[in-house]
């Protein structure tokens, strides 16, 4: 991969010649939502206890995501949910020194930055930056490109770097069928996205390694695998992937709803620091280096 000269701040930790591995953590189900069980408190100190290992573990970043609020709202949340995620993101940030990412499902991309900016996170997730497609949330209609980056310069929040997933899993894309992927993430770049994020249909399948490729080819911008990558599978996109984003696989029986298994954290740590990095800098040696937009 070609040594990174310029890329957004938020995302410094990618300048490694192996992919970064970001390590997904499942939040509690947040207050007011249908699952939920557990107060904020006790939520973030779970989530703190889950960080500290991943972070004494070797991991490169975390992202938080508050998965266990299902079935999710389409785009907009409460003020419940986006207090109660400052609240755990904050007290993670206090607890690690790693770089944080913030995802608010569903699509709720402009709480994330707001989340972000509170807690000190360096990067968040956005899902619907480009294109409009249909969700197991509903349809969503609109681009959040426009908005979303309005607001981030709005509130003063532009160091925190966006993330988008293009033709993200759990939706439907007929609505581009005649856009494919490498279209989509040049329109991701070109209006504005830090880093674009490649996925199989569902948490935990894998991406299609020739997808992942054709991205890394089509864009300037940081490319990360967002979906399925265990041990077994990793060789077949370090080539091309600048980070990966692993949550299904760190968890007991590879289910993103158990905690956290040591054991598969470790295998997963030392697959990615494993990785040649000559062999891959050799393979990446025509590609071009990131730039800023």
């Amino acid at each position: 991969m070609a040594t990174l000269s310029k890329t957004h701040p938020g995302l410094s930790f990618l300048t490694r010649r192996r992919p970064a591995l970001i390590a997904m953590i499942h939040v509690g189900a947040l207050p007011g939502t249908p699952r939920a069980e557990k107060p904020v408190a006790q939520l973030a100190a779970q989530t703190v206890q889950e960080a500290k290992h991943l972070t004494d573990s070797g991991v490169d970043a975390i992202l938080l995501e508050n998965m266990h609020d299902v079935p999710y709202l389409n785009r907009a949340v409460g003020p419940e949910i986006v207090a109660s995620m400052t609240a755990v993101c904050a007290a993670v940030r206090a607890a690690t020194k790693l770089p944080l990412g913030v995802q608010v499902l569903a699509g709720a991309n402009q709480a994330a930055i707001a989340v972000a900016q509170a807690a000190g996170c360096q990067f968040i997730r956005a899902e619907g930056f480009v294109f409009a497609h249909v969700a197991d949330e509903g349809l969503m209609a609109q681009a959040d490109a426009g908005p979303l980056l309005r607001y981030r310069r709005a509130i003063g929040a532009t160091d925190i770097a966006i993330l988008a997933d293009i033709k993200k899993k759990h939706s439907a894309h007929a609505i581009t069928a005649d856009v494919d992927l490498a279209e989509t993430a040049r329109a991701a770049e070109f209006f504005g996205a830090d880093g674009v994020i490649v996925t199989g249909t569902a948490t935990g399948s894998p991406a299609d390694p020739k997808d992942v490729a054709a991205v890394r080819k089509a864009v300037g911008v940081p490319v990360l695998v967002g979906s399925g990558v265990t041990p077994d599978n990793l060789a077949a996109f370090a080539p091309h992937a600048h980070a990966i984003i692993v949550g299904s696989y760190l968890k007991k029986d590879g289910n993103w709803r158990n905690p956290p298994d040591p054991a598969r954290v470790q295998s997963m740590v030392k697959s990615v620091q494993s990785i040649d990095s000559k062999s891959r800098l050799r393979k990446q040696s025509n590609q071009p280096e990131f730039h800023r937009r």
